[in-house]
């Protein structure tokens, strides 16, 4: 080619990627909960298989449940402990004892350890009997283990479930684990404990279920974001002036104190379940709604966090906490964190992300609270009324409201505090809200990991909150003591000020009844 002269390439047509609806799989289905007979299993495990029982998304003629744990009981033993625990489907009430009946013969129990091969063979043949019973082509099969365990276990049972109960070939079945928080107590566990797994699966395969992940209002977060056009242009650090994540809970540890003091508020809330919000409300728009798309936005976000100043974080215990004998008396484990992340990017720099959590506070709740910037040239001189905000209540009473000034009806020009609000229970009268489980266990069954945790993003979630842990942890940084039934400590009130927040006074969001 001489000089300036161009040449056209041939370029290859842009593929136009949708997302793919569920195509459903053939194969007999095996669902394994091991740790069968624990408070999880018969508290969100079995409830959550019986309502998707229930509403037909699995069938009795293509799937059976195993239960495995380390007690000595019959098939109906395990049965009739599951049973209380089966609450009626709305609706659904006349049928409920048939519907019960129905779903408690689909399990079978089997008693072994967790790390001998004795028993994983035992229930592999039990799983195989099943398959061989319903004609399925060998490697066709599906298997999932959930497993409702402790994490110290998970080693050993992942590699006897490699070793002794996995899908024998790969004609279209699969092998799947789900494994519960938490995921170790700093970078380091969490990284030997990813280690340990990921020896014996691959990614593809391992769904790190976070059920925060699942409720109604998370999973709308992406909606909300990215398929209004008046949330674009607003959501940024220009019109933003801070945002919320709060968790409050109205009792304390309730029994679990020697569990709870092992981990504390960090690690059992704020470095999961409220970190997976921030994600959600802070990630850039992915190319795809591919559960890698979306993954990666979200690790983007997680190496985005700042380190976190400890002139930023308010620590508190309430009184009592120590009365648990379960809990030492020089305990220095925190029930209640406030803390400021700053995420250092083009649309967030300079906007803190107020992050609260607490037990034993003075009520209930979970959301998100996104307080806008002061609207300049204030004519109406109505700033002291308190700043627009748009509030996601995660649970109870599920809603969204825009908090906004209005003209106060009558014939004086005077402005007040309301709200334009959709609250679900008014809205979606009739509809029922799935439990966050019943959604992350389909999405496992249809291999959809959007609503999981990466490996990646649980190191780089680790990164950012291991250095303030071992702080605590080493006494470095006390809690401030603080009343049950309060707002937790007043320097936490006092910090979230400090950072841009600004307080309502006089304006409380009132759930609408039907």
């Amino acid at each position: 080619m001489g000089l300036g002269q161009w040449s056209c390439e041939q370029r290859a047509p842009i593929k136009n990627e949708t997302v793919s609806e569920f195509v459903p799989e053939t194969g007999c289905l095996s669902i394994i909960v091991l740790g069968a007979s624990g408070d999880l299993a018969k508290k969100k495990t079995f409830p959550a298989l019986f309502h998707l029982y229930r509403q037909g998304f699995i069938q009795s003629h293509d799937v059976h449940i195993f239960g495995y744990a380390r007690t000595k009981i019959s098939d109906s033993d395990l049965r009739d402990r599951i049973r209380g625990y089966l609450t009626p489907c709305k609706g659904c009430e006349h049928t409920h004892e048939e519907d019960v009946t129905q779903f408690l013969q689909l399990i079978k129990y089997v008693a072994g350890a967790y790390d001998t091969e004795e028993g994983f063979r035992l229930l592999d043949k039990a799983i195989s009997e099943y398959e061989l019973s319903k004609n399925t082509t060998e490697g066709s099969s599906r298997r999932l283990f959930y497993l409702a365990l402790p994490p110290s276990v998970y080693p050993p049972v992942c590699k006897m479930i490699k070793s002794y109960c996995m899908n024998k070939s790969d004609l279209g079945g699969w092998t799947r684990i789900v494994v519960e928080k938490p995921f170790g107590k700093d970078l380091a566990s969490a990284e030997e404990l990813s280690a340990q797994i990921g020896e014996l699966f691959d990614e593809p395969q391992i769904y790190r279920i976070d059920h925060y992940l699942g409720k109604e209002l998370v999973q709308n977060l992406m909606v909300l974001r990215f398929a209004n056009r008046f949330f674009l242009p607003l959501w940024n650090r220009d019109n933003i002036s801070n945002i919320q994540i709060v968790f409050r809970e109205d009792f304390g540890t309730e029994g679990r104190g020697g569990y709870f003091d092992q981990y504390g508020i960090i690690r059992d809330i704020i470095q999961n379940h409220l970190l997976q919000v921030l994600c959600l409300v802070a990630m850039e728009k992915p190319v795809s709604l591919k559960p890698e798309h979306v993954r990666d936005e979200k690790v983007k976000v997680l190496q985005s966090v700042l380190p976190i100043e400890d002139s930023e974080v308010v620590l508190g215990q309430y009184e009592g906490y120590t009365d648990d004998p379960t809990v030492p008396d020089d305990s220095n484990t925190p029930t209640f964190a406030t803390m400021v992340l700053r995420i250092h990017n083009e649309r967030w720099e300079g906007v803190p992300f107020i992050i609260k959590a607490g037990k034993a506070l003075n009520s209930r709740k979970a959301e998100i609270r996104v307080q806008f910037k002061d609207v300049p040239g204030d004519i109406y001189k109505c700033q002291k009324q308190g700043r627009n905000e748009f509030v996601i209540r995660l649970q109870p009473s599920e809603a969204m409201y825009m908090k906004l000034t209005v003209k106060q009806p009558g014939l004086e020009m005077k402005t007040a505090q309301s709200e334009l609000d959709l609250s679900y229970g008014q809205r979606y009268q009739g509809t029922i809200i799935p439990e966050a489980y019943e959604r992350l266990i389909l999405d496992t069954i249809r291999g959809d990991q959007q609503h999981f945790v990466r490996r990646d993003e649980l190191k780089a979630a680790w990164e950012i909150f291991t250095p303030l842990l071992h702080r605590i942890d080493r006494g470095e940084m006390k809690p401030l003591s603080y009343k049950t039934g309060s707002r937790g400590p007043e320097a936490a009130d006092k910090l979230a000020e400090d950072v841009g927040y600004v307080q309502t006074h006089g304006y409380i969001w009132i759930p609408p009844t039907l």
